[in-house]
């Protein structure tokens, strides 16, 4: 089903993410070298600006 309660929908993403962070095989999160990009209050054009200035910055110097 597209669309439904965005409440139920949050709650489920919030759990599975719970489920998948506590697993004791292959739990989910971020490498230790990760950058985390929070993009929920920005725009695309912002978000995309952002993760291009995190690669560049991450890319070797030619």
């Amino acid at each position: 089903e597209v669309g439904g309660d965005a409440a139920a929908v949050l709650a489920e993403v919030m759990e599975r993410d719970a489920r998948d962070m506590g697993r004791a095989d292959a739990p989910l999160r971020a490498a230790a070298d990760a950058v985390i990009l929070d993009t929920s209050d920005l725009s695309i054009e912002t978000a995309v600006a952002q993760a291009m200035a995190a690669v560049e910055k991450a890319l070797p110097q030619r």
